[in-house]
């Protein structure tokens, strides 16, 4: 399997893309989607994969420009990684590259030279920059037939290939094709805009390597970085001195609390970068008139952390309260029972009982002052709040 090197895509593709196999993302004018194809390339260099990324809105110079501003160096890959020039002859600048389209503008050139390359290459991921700009050089038509001819060559010829396609106005053939029978996997990417979110998000809307996913995935392009899974709001709630301000603190890579003699009298707040996610959280007081804030936040989140102190059951009759509170709003959510390592710490199917919490709703032990189970914590979370549709 081929990995796209995009977090979550590989796995909701089962690993990847099979060899001789075609994918496109599918991008909605004004998303930022290009750095999608773009990442696959750096993916597919960095597993050992001969790659050759085919240029044709831009000078190929450029293009590598871009490749650095995302902290990838292809610089290093100077024996695996090609350009194929469509954009210089357009222009009628000179080409340094090894592989040029002489006339950019006449899918016959275009075409006679991605064939010869598929049939001359190593198994190769091969990367279309812009299959949009091509449409509009040389046409709907004539383009999408040539499409389907490479794709079927690739497959004969073990390679895979990968295509950027924003959907402009094309006519409604053209974009049925590209959706329907042209590629094996449509990817699509577009903007959401949902009360106080908006973002970008992917989804697969057509793979026929693997079952029906139904999972869509918010995500921010960072320079450098490249494609981050965003999470835009995490609620971290608990009574008092359950150990949020820890908590929140052990899982984030930057934050900041507003407290009085040690005790959170506004929010807590931090960011969390882990294992290609980005989210930010904030963390809740535990005294009952802050609760407001609670419902507030609440509405606004797309999980929830209940903090417990596992040895301090005195305390679970308000952290009932709290959750019913953020449960009201049918949020994913994961009690994180606390303070583990101490005295007299109930384990969590304890914990269980004493709620009366369905299995659903998982418990984690946690020791938050040490970073224990932190980022486990972390991980069944995104995993509830990635189960559904965004």
């Amino acid at each position: 399997m081929i990995e796209t090197g995009i977090p979550k895509l590989d796995e909701f593709l089962g690993g990847g893309m099979p060899k001789g196999k075609s994918l496109v993302y599918f991008i909605q004018p004004g998303v930022e989607g290009e750095v999608f194809g773009m990442q696959t390339v750096y993916s597919a260099l960095k597993n050992g994969r001969n790659c050759i990324f085919v240029v044709s809105s831009t000078i190929p110079d450029i293009i590598r420009g871009q490749f650095k501003e995302f902290g990838w160096d292809i610089n290093s890959y100077n024996e695996t990684f090609f350009c194929v020039d469509a954009y210089d002859p357009l222009i009628g600048a000179p080409s340094k590259e090894k592989y040029v389209v002489s006339n950019p503008e006449s899918i016959e050139e275009f075409s006679k030279m991605i064939i010869n390359i598929i049939k001359d290459s190593p198994p190769t991921t091969i990367v279309f920059g812009s299959l949009s700009t091509i449409i509009d050089l040389c046409g709907e038509k004539e383009t999408i037939s040539a499409v389907r001819d490479w794709n079927k060559m690739a497959m004969l010829y073990d390679h895979v290939m990968i295509y950027n396609f924003t959907a402009w106005p094309y006519s409604e053939e053209t974009l049925n094709s590209i959706k329907g029978d042209l590629f094996n996997a449509v990817i699509s990417i577009g903007g959401i805009a949902e009360r106080v979110i908006f973002g970008q998000y992917f989804g697969i809307l057509k793979s026929d390597w693997t079952k029906e996913i139904k999972k869509s995935m918010l995500f921010r392009v960072l320079r450098p970085g490249g494609i981050k899974l965003y999470i835009p709001k995490i609620l971290v709630t608990g009574p008092f001195d359950s150990g949020k301000t820890t908590f929140v603190h052990a899982l984030s890579t930057r934050a900041i609390s507003v407290d009085r003699l040690g005790t959170t009298i506004a929010l807590d707040h931090g960011h969390v970068d882990y294992k290609g996610f980005s989210a930010d959280i904030f963390g809740t007081p535990g005294q009952e008139r802050f609760d407001p804030i609670i419902k507030l936040l609440s509405g606004e989140s797309m999980g929830v952390f209940l903090i417990v102190d596992s040895t301090n059951p005195t305390d679970f009759v308000r952290a009932k309260q709290m959750l019913e509170i953020t449960k009201s709003y049918g949020l994913p959510m994961v009690v994180v029972a606390n303070k583990q390592d101490l005295p007299g710490a109930m384990a969590p199917e304890e914990i269980r009982k004493q709620f009366n919490l369905p299995q659903d709703i998982p418990i984690v032990s946690v020791v938050a002052t040490d970073k224990k189970g932190v980022f486990e914590a972390f991980e069944v979370l995104i995993d509830k709040i990635t189960e559904g549709r965004i």
